[in-house]
């Protein structure tokens, strides 16, 4: 069994590749979240019919809509070709594992799951994890093997 190790995605040595991570990673989690929640529309519109499709049944989609649309999202961005969601693209960061595996749409998925647990629990101590450990890495980082780094 071999494993897919691409250098281009390995965690870099270089701390130049951690500078300002933090910050970025904010502005990414702003943007995408926005992006979450245009894709809502067109989503929800699909769960419309779908109800009436299914005689009601469809209806039942709609509180855990939100939360599809995100996991669908993450999954195939973070887990696509680029390691990046469209925010962390546009603010010049990507995803990457120590390992130098590539990132898939499961371990995108987790890291995302794991998040939302993380920050429901301790909230102010997420960003703040980061400022302390080494890499800026936050704790579902560290718990995933994964690392956030500059592109740019």
């Amino acid at each position: 069994m071999s494993i897919d190790r691409n250098p281009a995605f390995a965690a870099p040595d270089d701390w130049r590749a951690y500078s300002g991570v933090l910050s970025r990673r904010m502005l990414a989690f702003l943007v995408d979240y926005l992006f979450i929640l245009l894709l809502c529309i067109p989503a929800a519109v699909v769960v419309f019919f779908l109800g009436i499709i299914t005689l009601g049944l469809g209806f039942m989609l709609y509180p855990v809509l939100f939360v599809v649309v995100a996991l669908l999202y993450f999954g195939l961005t973070l887990g696509g070709p680029n390691q990046a969601s469209p925010g962390m693209r546009m603010a010049g960061i990507a995803m990457a594992r120590i390992d130098g595996r590539r990132i898939d749409f499961l371990t995108a998925i987790a890291h995302t799951v794991i998040f939302w647990i993380i920050n429901s629990v301790l909230t102010p101590l997420v960003l703040l994890a980061g400022l302390f450990i080494e890499r800026s890495r936050l704790v579902h980082d560290l718990l995933l093997g994964t690392v956030v780094v500059r592109t740019s």
